[in-house]
Order: structure tokens, then sequence, then C-alpha cells
């Protein structure tokens, strides 16, 4: 598919990135813009610097995440909040306590 960024024409396929991308890490930690390829969070100036050969200047990463968006891949304004465990269900009351309604053994009259 043929992508512009930083006014260049590139043809560029889905795998293309993802074989580019291959070997390389993700920089840490991923504040702005981001996209999931090959199952990693880029962020997508890195994204944009190795597909293009370019310096991170020359271009903005709305021009990366548009090519990348219209490639196929998911991409972020912000790196998606990690997954937090479900909060723990409050204790059950115990109907033994000094506050308990128990009549078992009393005279009612």
């Amino acid at each position: 598919m043929r992508c512009v960024i930083a006014r260049y024409p590139f043809d560029l396929t889905k795998s293309e990135v993802e074989e580019m991308l291959k070997g390389i890490r993700p920089e840490q930690p991923v504040s702005g813009p981001c996209a999931v390829i090959s199952r990693k969070l880029y962020p997508v100036k890195q994204v944009g610097e190795v597909i293009t050969k370019q310096d991170r200047r020359d271009f903005t990463a709305f021009e990366v995440t548009r090519a990348l968006t219209r490639l196929g891949f998911t991409c972020h304004e912000t790196p998606p909040a990690p997954a937090t465990p479900a909060p723990a269900a409050p204790p059950a009351e115990s109907d033994s306590g000094p506050e308990s309604t128990s009549y078992i053994g009393t005279t009612l009259g």
C-alpha cells in the first residue's frame, strides 16, 4: 500500500513492517502515540524511524499512525492501561457476633 510520510511515498505491506521491526526492542516507557506490532507495543515515532530510515524530527506521529492504521495495525493515542485484577469481595458478615439477632435458647414473651 502506498503511504506518504514526511512528503515521501513508501510502498509498504503489513508483513514488511513486521519484518523490519523483527529483533528491534520497543523503547520504554511508551508514553505517547503507539502501535501494536507483532504483539508488542511500539512508539509510532520509533516505527516511523525504522520504516522510513529518516530522522524522527522529519515526520509527525500522526503521519505514521495514519499509515499504520491503513496497513491494519492497531494504534493508540496513549498506551492502553494495564489490566488490573478485579477488587476482592468484602468479607461476609458472621451471624455469631455480639450484634447477632439469634434467638436460639431465649424465651420470647
